[in-house]
């Protein structure tokens, strides 16, 4: 349906196809840097600007190689890891690496036309879903952290404030804090009515004896804060 500007069957490509195709890489980097920003409270420059350029680089990396996509692969991987070699990168950043280096492969291979099309229908979809309620959490649904000392016994602890304020409730993590002095509880809730959320905060505090209790809307570990 799609083809490719670039000459496979000689192994070689015109200086002008090559230019042509990095032009493309480069402008659809752009695009793609404009919805992530589009589509994100917070994000820094230097992200904006790697994404950018990256699908220009990845193009540089598959012509240089001339088509091998082992060796393609493996070096594109390395990008990934020095990308967030210190700091783990969120699901929207990691999303928008991917899109930003499959620009680059579509464009190294020629398929400036399809890269163009995806990059079109990819951006329409990422913008509908940001603006539209997809994927919010339901109103009544939170997030509970509760430290306990570790002389309570935490597999039921809190068993009857739940039932009684909740509509289902689990245990995510346990985890020991200070030293092994206590335990750090992790719960996910959806509440019966959101009113009464001080309520449920203040008999636990009763139980746990006044320690740290944390209750919010679930976000996302790798989002960014």
């Amino acid at each position: 349906m799609f083809t490719s500007i670039i000459d496979t069957s000689s192994g070689s490509a015109s200086l002008s196809s090559i230019l042509l195709c990095m032009g493309v890489a480069l402008v659809l980097g752009f695009v793609v840097a404009l919805i992530y920003m589009l589509t994100t409270e917070r994000y820094t420059k230097n992200f904006a600007i790697t994404l950018v350029i990256l699908p220009l680089l990845v193009g540089i990396v598959l012509l240089s190689v001339n088509g091998n996509l082992g060796t393609s692969i493996a070096v594109l991987g390395t990008f990934g890891l020095i990308c967030f070699r210190s700091i783990p990168g969120t699901s929207k950043e990691i999303s928008s690496i991917f899109f930003a280096m499959a620009i680059g492969v579509a464009c190294a291979m020629g398929q400036i036309y399809y890269a163009i099309l995806f990059t079109i229908v990819i951006a329409i979809v990422l913008v509908v879903l940001s603006k539209t309620s997809f994927g919010v959490p339901k109103p009544t649904s939170r997030h509970l952290k509760v430290m306990i000392p570790e002389d309570l016994d935490y597999t039921g602890v809190f068993e009857d404030i739940f039932s009684k304020y909740t509509k289902s409730h689990s245990l995510q993590q346990v985890k020991t804090v200070n030293l092994g002095s206590m335990y750090l509880l992790d719960y996910q809730l959806e509440l019966r009515a959101p009113e009464n959320e001080k309520k449920m905060i203040d008999e636990m505090r009763m139980r746990n004896g006044n320690l740290s209790i944390t209750c919010g809307i679930q976000a996302d570990k790798n989002q960014e804060m």
